[in-house]
Formats: C-alpha cells, sequence, structure tokens
C-alpha cells in the first residue's frame, strides 16, 4: 500500500528563535535625571548571555558634561570627581552598540533605557538599530501573581526570585540583578509554550488586533540581508527599513516588542510587504537611503530629505564674506544639518579673523563715509570706508581659505587661543560658549574633509570579511556604491571583483567638495569602509586628506566636549 507523503518537520528557524540560542544584552544605565532628551547618562554597563551563561560584559563611567545633581548622587553614589577622567557617550556608544550588535536588548524598564540610547544616538549622529527589546518589567507582571510579589521593583525581583547580586543602583550590579531575574522568568514560560524569541516577545502584552491580523505579511521573507516595504491599501509606500535578516526582522512589527504607536498604526495599514534582497548590509543601508529618497513615505521620520543641507563658503567679491547656502562651492564647509550650526560656524572663523559680516557689495574704494558697530569694537578694519585695501583684507581671507582646504589651521588656533583667554579673566560662561562653538566646527570640519577625500577617489574596491570564510565586496566611486557582491568560501574572489566592476553603475562626480553625493550615503559608506577588518583591493588614486585638515584636533575636540572643565556652567 502506497504511503502518502508526509509534510516536512518544521526546522527551528522557522519555528523560530530558539531561546537558548538567542543573545540577551542585559543593560542598565544610571543618569543625571528622567529625561532622555536633555538628561545625560553617567554610566553604561551590560552583560552579555546565551544558553544561561555569561559570555561577556561591558561596563564604564561617562562624563555627562554637566554637574551630577545632589539629589542623584545621594541615590548613585556617582559623583563628580569619578565621573571627571570618563569617557564622553560620544566616546562609549560606538563600542557599546558593537557590543550589543546582533542580540536582543533586555533591561527593567526598557523603554528609560532604550530611550537614553536612542537620544544619544542621534545627538551623535550613529544611527540606533532597533533592536529587539525585551522588558523584565513587563515580563514579570505577566507572570507574576500579586501573591508571590509586592510589586515589580527590581530589588523586590531579585530577592523574591533568588537573584545572586543585589541591586544598588549602580548599572553593573543592577544589570547582573536583571541577568538573574531574566533566567528565572524564562524558566516559567516554557509552561505557556514559549520556546522562541518571537514566542516570548508575542508572549508580551499589548498585540493590537492590527499585528495579530497581519502576521501573514512576514510570510515568504527571506532569511537574507535586504530592504523591505510596506505598502497600503493604494500600493503606497508606508515606511521603508533595512535588515541582515528580513524575515526575522520583519516579524517584530507583529509582536509585543514594537511600542511605537505610529509604527502600530503603520502596521494596521498595511496590506503587503515587498522586499530587496542585498549582498551585504552596506548595500542594504544604501537601498534604503535611496528608497526614502525616493518615496518619502510617511511613517519614516529620518533621511527622507538627505540633500536638504547646509554649507558655508567665501563669496567672490573683491572683500569677500562667509555665506550660508543650500548648493555647496568647490571649497565649502559642511555639510551642516541645520542653519543656525552654520551660522555658528560663520561667527566663529569671523572672531578669528575679523572676516567682515556685513552683506553689502564693496568697491575696491569702499562705499560708505562711516563704518558700522563692528568697527568700533574691532571685530572688523572697515574695507568699506576704504580703511583696510583688498591686500590688507586678504590677510583675514587667507586662514579662511587655509581651514577651508585643510592646507591650514591658524584660525583654528586663535579660536583655542581666546577660549585660554576667556577662562584666565574668568569669564567662564564665555569660554564654555566658544570652547562649544569650536568643537562643532572642528567636528564638521573633520566630517567634511574626510567625505570630501573619499568622495574625491574615482573608483576604488574595498572588501570584508562574511564571517565564514568568505568575503563581502563594495565598488565605490565617488563615495556611492555602485556594485555589491560576495565571495562565498572557496569562491576564487578575484573574478568575482571584476565583474563587479564592470558591472558597477557610472557615477559622474558632480559639484562641490562631495562630488554631489548624498551626505548619508557617503557617510555610510565611509563608516563600511574604514571599519577594521576592512581590506583595500582596488585604489585608481590614494585616499589621503590635507595635512592641514582638522583630523589632528579630533582628540582635542573629544576631550573639549566630554571633559567636565571648570567653566563648565550649571544646566
Amino acid at each position: 500500500m502506497s504511503r502518502l507523503p508526509q509534510d516536512p518537520q518544521l526546522s527551528f528557524d522557522e519555528l523560530g528563535q530558539p531561546l537558548r540560542d538567542v543573545s540577551f544584552v542585559v543593560l542598565d544605565l544610571e543618569t543625571t535625571g528622567g529625561r532622555g532628551s536633555s538628561d545625560q547618562i553617567t554610566e553604561i554597563a551590560a552583560v552579555k548571555v546565551r544558553g544561561g551563561e555569561t559570555v561577556g560584559e561591558f561596563s564604564t563611567l561617562v562624563n555627562p558634561g554637566r554637574p551630577i545633581p545632589p539629589g542623584i548622587v545621594s541615590i548613585t553614589g556617582i559623583t563628580d570627581e569619578m565621573v571627571a577622567d570618563a569617557p564622553a557617550v560620544t566616546s562609549v556608544l560606538p563600542s557599546f552598540l558593537e557590543f550589543c550588535a546582533g542580540s536582543t536588548l533586555v533591561a527593567h524598564n526598557a523603554s528609560f533605557d532604550t530611550g537614553f540610547l536612542r537620544a544619544a544616538c542621534e545627538r551623535a549622529e550613529l544611527h540606533w538599530p532597533k533592536p529587539p527589546v525585551v522588558c523584565t518589567v513587563r515580563l514579570s507582571r505577566r507572570m507574576l501573581s500579586r501573591e508571590e510579589t509586592p510589586n515589580h521593583k527590581l530589588a523586590t525581583l531579585a530577592r523574591v526570585l533568588g537573584a545572586r547580586t543585589a541591586p544598588r543602583h549602580r548599572a553593573l550590579d543592577d544589570a547582573r540583578a536583571t541577568v538573574d531575574v531574566l533566567h528565572a522568568l524564562l524558566e516559567r514560560v516554557g509552561t505557556h509554550h514559549v520556546y522562541s524569541l518571537e514566542d516570548l516577545l508575542d508572549y508580551l502584552p499589548e498585540v493590537t488586533p492590527p499585528q495579530r491580523r497581519n502576521r501573514t505579511l512576514a510570510e515568504g521573507l527571506p532569511d537574507t540581508p535586504g530592504v523591505y516595504l510596506f505598502r497600503g491599501p493604494n500600493e503606497e509606500v508606508l515606511y521603508i527599513g533595512t535588515a541582515t535578516n528580513l524575515r526575522r526582522r520583519v516579524r517584530q512589527y507583529f509582536t509585543a516588542g514594537e511600542r511605537r504607536a505610529r509604527i502600530r498604526e503603520m502596521v494596521a495599514l498595511a496590506h503587503r510587504v515587498e522586499h530587496v534582497e542585498c549582498a551585504h548590509a552596506l548595500e542594504a543601508e544604501v537601498r534604503e537611503l535611496r528608497l526614502l529618497e525616493a518615496h518619502q513615505p510617511r511613517y519614516n521620520r529620518r533621511s527622507k530629505f538627505p540633500r536638504a543641507v547646509w554649507w558655508v563658503s567665501l563669496t567672490d567679491e573683491v572683500f569677500p564674506r562667509l555665506t550660508i547656502t543650500r548648493k555647496p562651492r568647490p571649497a565649502a564647509l559642511g555639510p551642516f544639518r541645520g542653519r543656525n550650526t552654520a551660522r555658528n560656524a560663520v561667527e566663529a572663523l569671523q572672531d578669528a579673523t575679523r572676516l567682515r559680516g556685513c552683506t553689502d557689495r564693496i568697491p575696491v574704494s569702499g562705499s560708505r563715509q562711516h563704518p558700522c558697530a563692528a568697527y568700533e569694537m574691532g571685530r572688523c578694519g572697515a574695507p568699506c570706508v576704504g580703511h583696510e585695501g583688498v591686500a590688507e583684507y586678504e590677510a583675514h581671507v587667507v586662514p579662511v581659505r587655509e581651514v577651508l582646504s585643510g592646507s591650514g589651521d591658524s584660525a583654528l588656533r586663535r579660536l583655542r587661543a581666546t577660549i585660554g583667554e576667556l577662562a584666565a579673566a574668568q569669564r567662564f560662561e564665555d569660554a564654555a560658549t566658544h570652547r562649544d562653538r569650536l568643537v562643532e566646527l572642528v567636528r564638521t570640519l573633520d566630517r567634511g574633509q574626510r567625505l570630501a577625500a573619499l568622495a574625491a577617489i574615482p573608483e576604488l574596491v574595498a572588501a570584508r570579511p562574511d564571517g565564514s570564510g568568505g568575503w563581502l565586496f563594495a565598488v565605490v566611486r565617488h563615495g556611492r556604491l555602485a556594485s555589491a557582491g560576495t565571495a562565498p568560501r572557496g569562491t576564487a574572489p578575484m573574478p568575482v571583483v571584476d565583474r563587479l566592476q564592470a558591472a558597477a553603475q557610472t557615477v559622474l562626480p558632480g559639484p562641490g567638495p562631495l562630488r554631489d553625493a548624498p551626505v548619508d550615503e557617503l557617510g555610510a559608506v565611509y563608516r563600511w569602509l574604514t571599519a577594521e577588518d576592512s581590506r583595500m583591493v582596488r585604489c585608481e588614486i590614494p585616499w589621503a586628506e590635507p595635512a592641514g585638515a582638522a583630523g589632528s584636533w579630533r582628540e582635542w575636540a573629544k576631550a573639549a566636549a566630554g571633559a567636565r572643565t571648570p567653566y563648565e556652567g550649571a544646566d
């Protein structure tokens, strides 16, 4: 008798990622207050666990750049002296995000910790990777009855569940206590048929009916890197995102782990999910940026207008001045995200060089009978009344040209000397204002000069290991990703490189320092190329930055931004 064919047994991946294989990063923060938008982090700690075992720990104090309120000191015990020599959060975040990469975040009252981290990433211009998040407060409310615990505070749960570490409002001890609480709760969820990460996220409360109804939209997606597009009832693009594993990432939108009200609203409207498979994460990020610019979906908040930036450059006049424009000149300073930031850079350079700030077009012989107030204050040499000729005024222009081209830094040194003079005169608030403005100027110069150096290269090919004995390749032309591909283990890599170069997109350089490359795409490519494991395969011309570029000021800017100096005013 013939036997009917049986359905194949589902794989673990089809059932979801088993909890024993999930890397959980259990984190805790100490801060100067409760508002992520305005308060600062003073300590970060995290414990990475997998299969019930600890595989790594991360812990550091963080200099908040401001005094810690006495009330917070009394709770945490972290004083201003303890964080005086600690790194700034901008220095800590890259290594912390690397520690968390590919893991599920866990925290007690997770919205507090992730809110601070998202705000810090935004201020540091770092991409928040949107990892899955498990909140042990919500999980304990789901699992434990009032008879088992009087409340769901971490100290109470640690005592009730027998944690080996007692929380004491210090980040590492609290993270270790949360690990024990997490493991105790996970031991119980199995009786509720929770065996995978997807089950766990779905088990938490607040899954809306539309989320449950639209779960089928994730079916059929591949387990590969790529870009996904949620489309609405009229085929309009509602939301665009990127993922290293498309199916796993899209599934998360239909679990309780997704708590953003706007995204839940989007999921309720979605009718289907379209996807674009990519060779690796860089191609996915670049495609996402290009699709965001093309579709401008209403539920995305970032990178929809990548060319909406500002530039500072010298005008073509007998007596040049600095001007702020949308379109850059060949030697321009930028890009700036906001006009006010560009205005601060202009004022800093004017202070350092006595460059004129008026908008008049001044002929060689001058155009006024009396100078303006800037001359009386010693901030301008008054070429408008003939007090300075073209040659004398050019002495003010040269330092600005040097800064913009990266051939000199005398203007930056003058600004730093001014900060010291103000501090010596005990004008601490003015010194702090000048310091912050110089830090902002140095960072913009440094970033712009690094990106411009990359954009100047007609073509380069770079590779990174894929972690399995193969290679990931990127062909970059004038700062844009022109082609991407892979050579799996056992595949000869150089023939793959030849094919990628032959099929690469033609890129014609445009005007300006960045050759008209979108800033976000250029930044993504730069980060990928400068990662520690990147290898240069081919490069048409040498990749080099100007000898006098602002890169030599990078460490000073980090120290000035993170150090709590005597002239750091109270909030």
